[in-house]
């Protein structure tokens, strides 16, 4: 994809999750038992952003250490486990196919991007991306050693993840959860 797309998508991928949302809510037809199932997704995809917000210090530092001794991307895995999660709840066919093609319209070119930043600024970009796979996590956390980074040792950091603020995607999962139990309720 064009240079120019990653631009626009960097821009529009918060607004684009807002209107998803309101598509989401419109067509989700959800069971209890449907959102009980979605957990298995969500839960880890919280948990998975919560830890890799401890660890990353944005364009401070290369970090790979953590989740990211797994997978380059944990907070994107983690979005995507949270949004398909949801995507199940809503027993949608339809919104399962809508997710997947705007996280490859959307998230695709902007990873690339932010990789080509991340490239530019740190040496050991390329040692990094060599050993750790850009989304599906590995079995075992690789050892960066001349990655240039100073995280090396690097430990989870609860002021990190208060600054990152990814207590809101717990509240976000919350609110989501919440209109489903009532549109159930409410007999959509």
């Amino acid at each position: 994809m064009p240079a120019d797309w990653s631009r626009v998508a960097r821009r529009i991928r918060v607004p684009m999750g807002f209107v998803f949302a309101g598509i989401y809510i419109w067509l989700a037809r959800p069971t209890f038992v449907s959102m009980a199932w979605s957990l298995l997704l969500v839960l880890p995809g919280i948990w998975l952003r919560g830890y890799a917000a401890g660890y990353v210090k944005k364009n401070a530092e290369l970090t790979v250490t953590g989740p990211y001794a797994y997978t380059r991307n944990p907070l994107y895995l983690g979005s995507m486990l949270i949004a398909f999660g949801f995507a199940a709840a809503s027993k949608s066919i339809v919104i399962v196919m809508l997710l997947a093609v705007l996280f490859v319209i959307i998230y695709v070119p902007v990873i690339r991007s932010e990789e080509a930043f991340l490239r530019s600024k740190f040496a050991g970009f390329d040692i990094y991306a060599a050993s750790v796979p850009r989304l599906l996590p590995r079995f075992r956390p690789a050892r960066i050693e001349d990655s240039g980074s100073d995280s090396d040792l690097g430990s989870f950091s609860f002021p990190l993840y208060r600054k990152h603020r990814e207590y809101n995607a717990l509240m976000g999962a919350a609110a989501i959860y919440a209109v489903l139990a009532l549109r159930i309720i409410f007999k959509h």
